[in-house]
């Protein structure tokens, strides 16, 4: 019960690496705000963990006024925040960058880097009045290397490393620590869809060959994910602040 008695928000907590949280942290004590897009999967989000300690809260991670009003909503359900999760993202499109559209570029860049912005610039007060806490953005194995045909998606990923060593700094002495988690390919919505990107009409043959780059052969796993975020947020990382950790089967070793 390693967040007994703590608060966590998670952005893009419907699904894939965020529900996956979801139910880890819950488990582990936490009392949980699950934040996305979409009503209808956020409750059945909060449904599949079933736990009571567990809500949600809709938002655009993009718009100012509705980052403000999660972290307003967590400060009236639980009074805290302790545990931030700013893991909301999208993939874009898969095209080389002649043929990308700008609008899938800005859409990328609102949430995967103006969202994770927001998100910093609105809870870290919070969490400054409850005396510190813990950040952990998702990035990508993309923040680290680049991809060919997915110029916003890598930008993004990069963006919000550099995002991520900036603000740590500014923050380490005051009790907040904030990190990066690099997955790799996990097993989720997303990858279904990048892996059509890339071989339209051929996404399993895809998914093969994406595995078979994988030192350790395959995907990761959400929950996988989740164990990494718990750690960083609880007190055995207590001395990990600006950093990025990859759970990506070995692949950030090539």
């Amino acid at each position: 019960m390693r967040f007994e008695n703590k608060v966590a928000v998670i952005t893009g907590g419907a699904r894939g690496i965020g529900l996956a949280a979801g139910k880890l942290f819950a488990q582990e004590g936490a009392r949980v705000l699950l934040v996305d897009l979409q009503e209808d999967a956020l409750r059945e989000a909060v449904d599949s963990i079933g736990d009571a300690r567990v809500s949600y809260h809709v938002a655009d991670v993009s718009h100012p006024e509705q980052v403000q009003a999660y972290v307003a909503m967590a400060l009236k359900r639980y009074s805290r925040i302790d545990c931030f999760l700013n893991n909301a993202g999208v993939e874009g499109v898969v095209a080389p960058i002649v043929d990308c559209p700008v609008a899938a570029f800005d859409q990328v860049m609102a949430v995967n880097v103006r969202g994770v912005w927001l998100g910093l610039k609105y809870v870290i007060p919070a969490m400054l009045t409850g005396g510190g806490g813990s950040i952990v953005i998702t990035s990508s194995l993309a923040g680290l290397k680049g991809t060919p045909n997915m110029s916003p998606y890598i930008t993004s990923k990069h963006a919000v490393v550099g995002m991520m060593r900036s603000v740590s700094q500014e923050y380490a002495t005051q009790g907040i620590r904030i990190n990066t988690v690099n997955p790799a390919p996990i097993e989720t919505r997303m990858m279904r869809a990048l892996e059509e990107g890339f071989a339209p009409g051929k996404a399993a043959a895809a998914r093969q060959q994406l595995s078979l780059m994988m030192p350790m052969g395959r995907y990761g796993e959400p929950e996988e994910v989740a164990k990494l975020m718990a750690f960083l947020c609880s007190e055995e990382a207590s001395y990990c602040t600006g950093g990025t950790y990859s759970v990506d089967g070995g692949a950030s070793a090539q």
